[in-house]
């Protein structure tokens, strides 16, 4: 008789309900299941690693604030940047929060090979890594996503996707469970990813000046950075914080221990980025690097990178890229804005758009590559561009000044419609309008170097900028050299003359004007004779010296009125008016500026207007009415205020409150003296800064009465 069991399981071996002999039973054990494997892929972690602690700490809120959905984070930059470099630091930090693996693939997007890794190859890699037996891979790309995903669900894994160039290879690598994380690089901005998988998009700059010395004191030691320290910051700004260019310049400096850092420094001023490139490992040239980012690259972006490069000033907007490449404006703007998109250049508020100065020199680079004609047809419509765009600005903010005469442009400036979008445009456009005059002058057109400075005068003047308005008429005086008209020469040496009156350098000034005398009285110009007795009465004040600076005044007057100009006559009767007053003919002085404020106000000169209540409050002031005198002050400051004239305001502020203080309002003149002294030490008038101090130290101690001696 057999023994008999009824059984469902035995030993782990699964058997059939069934009523059996136990003599015939035959044990059958399945094949073990493998266990799945855990992928370890990332790369080694950077080995000097520092700073990016705001980054950091953006990628680690993502996994906290991220509960019950995919984490996809994506690091985009200029190449070189440090994007891998940053992704695997914080993926090493965080490799706890991932036990069940990590998957990483470089997708080639930028790369020496050029040729990108395709979404089949990758995620074949993966199934690859996740076990998968090359029998069980299913043939099309959609299904092998299918089966990755399943076989990562519900695991807490990171998958990383470096140097991406595009969606299509990231996003069938993206896995559909909560529990992984996806770390992606690459130098463009996926945005299909950002809208729609809700990517978080995070752009690389470069380094703070605290993280760039760190970097150095890391690779190079703290004793040598140290006992170098003043190569080491030359050393930091001629690489612009750029890791990868001090990277480089850390690996020659630590190869060549026997070499001054000062040496290395003389190397990179001088050479830029040859210091920076490499003959023989691509990865380890900054030039190359960043010619990667060229490959995907339309023949309008390229064009667009390259003449940026060349193109005048630290930024640009879209207008004047039009001018720059002669592109329709459609076309113009998505350029600019694939070249964001790729990390090449960066749009800031306003409109402007920018370029690190390496990656600017490498887009200098290319531009060599471009027909000699083409660039310089091209520079040639930029800097037509911003001089009659300046012209347009100041004929708006001085409307009575005559203009001398000038060619059309070769390309339309941009409208201004009013005094106020003038004023910003010239303040935004001041860097670039500087470097275009330098422009001109390199490439010896002698017409805009003198246009600039004459379209720029009114804004240097009123804004205070002597140290511009100096140096822009200086160039124009060498310019003038090259050209033949005589008035351009008076007006030069009569400007040039003015601004170093105001820059204190009284010697030249006068020299500079007498010369400007001589000339118009030799070609018989009664107007520029009169213009330059205007100016001389400015710079005998500056001298100290009121009766030479009234007597001019009224050459000046006498003149403008024989050439029936009665604007110009207003500017000198309120000449005159003013340094009578100071010359203490009071009376005198009334007259002339009362006359002046009728002629201005009937021609609408508010201008004109200002400076002539500034004369009235002086007469005022002269003679014991200091409530009438601050009442003028204050009416021509609002004047002034809204002509974004603040040199003209600094100087009234300061005698306002002179006149404050006489009425016993001292902490109003206080506060006039206070946003005076402000004002000066922007505009770098530094013995006006300090007299006014000086006032504001006395009113401090208590002193009677502080030395006011700017009150006239």
């Amino acid at each position: 008789m057999h023994n008999e069991v009824t059984a469902t399981e035995l030993s782990g071996v699964v058997i059939q309900a069934h009523t059996v002999a136990v003599g015939d039973v035959h044990h059958h054990h399945p094949p073990a299941v493998p266990e799945r494997p855990v992928p370890r892929q990332l790369p080694a972690a950077p080995a000097a690693f520092v700073g990016r602690v705001d980054e950091l700490a953006e990628l680690a809120s993502a996994l906290e604030q991220e509960e019950g959905k995919v984490v996809i984070s994506a690091l985009a930059g200029t190449g070189g940047i440090g994007k891998t470099w940053l992704a695997l630091h914080w993926a090493h930090t965080h490799v706890d929060r991932f036990p069940d693996g990590q998957l990483f693939v470089d997708l080639h997007g930028f790369s020496p090979a050029g040729v990108p890794v395709s979404a089949e190859m990758a995620v074949r890699w993966f199934l690859d890594a996740l076990g998968v037996e090359p029998n069980r891979i299913p043939p099309e790309l959609d299904a092998q996503a299918a089966l990755y995903r399943s076989l990562v669900a519900g695991r807490r894994m990171l998958v990383m996707l470096d140097n991406a160039a595009t969606a299509e290879q990231v996003v069938p690598l993206l896995p559909g469970s909560p529990t992984c994380t996806v770390l992606i690089t690459g130098r463009t901005r996926l945005a299909s990813l950002i809208d729609r998988h809700g990517c978080r998009h995070l752009t690389l700059g470069v380094l703070t000046r605290h993280e760039a010395l760190a970097l150095l004191v890391e690779r190079l030691g703290a004793r040598r950075v140290a006992a170098e320290a003043d190569s080491v910051d030359e050393l930091v700004a001629l690489c612009g914080n750029y890791p990868l260019a001090l990277a480089i310049i850390a690996r020659t400096a630590a190869t060549r221990p026997g070499v001054p850092l000062a040496e290395l420094t003389g190397e990179l001023r001088n050479l830029g980025l040859e210091t920076l490139d490499h003959d023989t490992d691509p990865a380890a040239s900054l030039p190359t690097v960043l010619s990667w980012s060229l490959r995907t690259l339309t023949a309008d972006q390229r064009t667009m990178f390259s003449l940026l490069g060349i193109a005048p000033g630290p930024d640009t907007t879209l207008a004047a890229a039009v001018a720059l490449t002669g592109l329709p404006r459609n076309r113009a703007r998505k350029a600019l804005s694939a070249l964001e998109e790729a990390s090449l250049l960066e749009r800031r508020p306003r409109g402007r758009y920018t370029m690190h100065d390496l990656v600017r020199g490498y887009a200098n680079v290319t531009a060599e590559e471009l027909p000699t004609a083409e660039r310089e047809a091209a520079l040639t419509r930029a800097m037509e561009f911003y001089l009659h765009t300046a012209l347009a600005a100041d004929r708006l903010l001085a409307p009575h000044r005559p203009l001398p005469p000038i060619g059309s442009p070769c390309v339309p400036p941009l409208p201004l419609p009013d005094v106020e979008a003038a004023a910003a445009w010239l303040q935004d456009e001041h860097a670039t309008l500087l470097a275009t005059q330098r422009a001109a002058v390199a490439h010896r057109r002698h017409d805009i170097v003198w246009h600039l400075a004459d379209a720029l005068n009114a804004f240097h003047t009123r804004r205070g900028h002597l140290r511009d308005a100096l140096a822009t008429w200086q160039a124009a005086a060498d310019a003038t050299d090259h050209l033949a008209d005589p008035l351009t020469r008076i007006r030069t040496y009569r400007a040039l003359g003015h601004a170093c009156a105001r820059s204190g350098l009284h010697k030249q000034a006068t020299e500079n004007l007498n010369n400007a005398l001589k000339l118009a009285e030799h070609h018989h110009e009664p107007a520029e004779q009169a213009h330059t007795h205007e100016a001389l009465a400015s710079a005998w004040e500056q001298r100290g010296d009121d009766q030479r600076a009234l007597e001019h005044a009224r050459r000046c007057l006498d003149l403008y009125r024989t050439l029936g100009r009665p604007r110009w006559e207003a500017d000198a009767l309120n000449l005159v008016g003013w340094h009578a007053a100071r010359s203490g003919e009071l009376e005198t002085a009334r007259q002339h500026c009362e006359a002046a404020l009728a002629l201005h106000r009937h021609h609408n000169d508010t201008y004109g207007e200002a400076a002539t209540l500034d004369s009235l409050a002086l007469v005022a002031h002269r003679a014991g009415d200091h409530r009438q005198a601050v009442d003028h002050y204050h009416h021509a400051i609002a004047l002034l205020r809204s002509l974004g004239d603040a040199y003209e305001v600094a100087g009234i502020l300061d005698r306002a409150g002179s006149s404050l203080f006489a009425l016993g309002s001292k902490e109003k003149a206080r506060a006039d003296w206070s946003e005076a002294l402000r004002l000066y030490q922007e505009q770098g008038r530094d013995t006006e800064a300090d007299r006014v101090q000086r006032q504001l130290d006395d009113l401090d101690n208590n002193q009677a009465r502080p030395k006011a001696e700017n009150a006239e």
